[in-house]
């Protein structure tokens, strides 16, 4: 408990006898009693004021949290005492994070429930807790400030943030060449595996119309073919050193373990297999190939607490453990960052190794800050050779990504808030093309 500012104030005044004490010699002796009866009119306050220890705290929350969104986090109390009671009321979050709506007010009935919502909102993947919930109450006669505090502590596991991914749309717009409507779980292109005949609509290649279907209906009608499935898809993520940097607050390994999840989600309701590895100076984490839509939180589990580290990435032994744990043919997704050409001519050797006998697709993020230096205006004679040496960076490190198309490879080379939409996009490609 703390003495509030009435208190304060009562025994202040009861200061003022005391300093009459000088000319009026009885007024000490009415400044002790004043001061007695304040003291204990404080007492009676703390006597009379419900106990905290009646009030029964609750926190309702789901042990599992997305990172770098809205989270509810709701409280319920219950005031086992014969009063009313109105409190303040303070929760001890999973940290780092944001939080909104509290500390809170609440007004607590005698013998019934209530409770109080607020949003958090983590900044950290990983495994977290909430800790102390604190209490806080004016006393009967607002003399005193009253605490309480409850170790209520729930571990939770912070998952990375897939809603926050914003490439649905794309999906609907790929498959809207082929019709309008399409729910995302079928893919429909050039495939070779014919599903249906239905009516000729603008935009479908002259080969698939079935002319005599044509021929029996008097209207033009086309074959239509779906997209193989049960093929599998390998992720390969880099979590060295060069992908702890960052780009609007986010680090590039987050960006790229965000899309990894959403592209695995797409490809298993395809129906295709997926597994994924991610390898630093070591292998960091293996999910062996999983199948089915319900399978994406089989891996979320896996990797939701993946951290880069810094260290240097071994390639070498990235390729060596695809080519040790997965031989049959797969479309393999290289997700990383490349610091320099040094950096990205070591990379270059090792995906070239992964080549046979799979189809490699390598998505590297761009330096945010060198292309931003690459297109400013120099005012400066400095800022100009800061400008060119950035543009000479970008320049050799474009002519070597053309030289892994030229051998084979198949290459992305995006802004890391484009990541998850370009390698969408770049799958529905494949698939549709037949490459794999």
């Amino acid at each position: 408990m703390m003495p509030r500012l009435p208190l304060l104030f009562l025994f202040a005044s009861a200061m003022v006898p005391f300093a009459l004490g000088t000319v009026w010699a009885e007024a000490g002796q009415i400044g002790i009693l004043i001061c007695l009866g304040v003291f204990l009119l404080s007492l009676v306050d703390l006597v009379i004021t419900p106990s905290l220890l009646a009030i029964e705290v609750y926190r309702d929350v789901s042990d599992v949290l997305s990172v770098g969104t809205q989270n509810s986090v709701k409280l319920w109390f219950t005031n086992r005492g014969p009063v009313s009671l109105l409190i303040h009321v303070h929760d001890e979050p999973p940290l780092p994070c944001h939080y909104s709506d509290l500390p809170f007010d609440i007004k607590l009935i005698p013998n019934k429930h209530h409770y109080s919502i607020y949003h958090v909102e983590p900044l950290h993947r990983g495994k977290n807790r909430f800790r102390r919930v604190f209490l806080q109450m004016k006393s009967r006669l607002g003399l005193w400030t009253v605490y309480d505090e409850r170790d209520i502590h729930q571990e939770v596991r912070i998952y990375p943030d897939i809603k926050a991914v914003h490439g649905v749309e794309l999906l609907a717009r790929r498959n809207r060449l082929a019709e309008t409507g399409i729910r995302l779980s079928r893919l429909k292109g050039r495939g070779t595996e014919f599903e249906r005949l239905r009516e000729y609509r603008r935009g479908d290649e002259f080969r698939s119309i079935d002319w005599k279907a044509t021929s029996r209906h008097q209207e033009l009608i086309s074959r239509e073919y779906v997209v193989e499935k049960n093929q599998n898809i390998i992720i390969l993520i880099d979590c060295g050193r060069s992908m702890c940097n960052e780009a609007e607050g986010v680090t590039h390994f987050d960006r790229a373990l965000n899309a990894a999840i959403l592209l695995s989600y797409i490809a298993l309701r395809q129906g295709d297999t997926v597994s994924l590895m991610a390898c630093s100076n070591k292998v960091e984490r293996w999910v062996p190939p999983i199948r089915g839509a319900g399978s994406i939180q089989k891996l979320i589990r896996q990797v939701y607490d993946l951290e880069p580290v810094y260290e240097a990435s071994d390639y070498q032994l990235m390729s060596e453990q695809l080519q040790l744990r997965y031989r049959k043919r797969s479309l393999v997704v290289v997700l990383t960052h490349a610091l320099d050409e040094v950096h990205l001519s070591h990379l270059s050797d090792s995906l070239r190794m992964m080549r046979w006998p799979h189809l490699v697709l390598s998505a590297f993020l761009r330096n945010v800050p060198l292309q931003h230096r690459m297109n400013a205006i120099p005012e400066t004679d400095r800022e100009a050779f800061q400008v060119a040496a950035a543009a000479d960076i970008v320049a050799t490190q474009t002519t070597q990504i053309a030289s892994l198309q030229k051998s084979g490879l198949l290459v992305l080379d995006t802004l890391p808030e484009n990541l998850s939409v370009n390698l969408i996009s770049r799958y529905l490609d494949i698939k549709a093309r037949q490459l794999l």
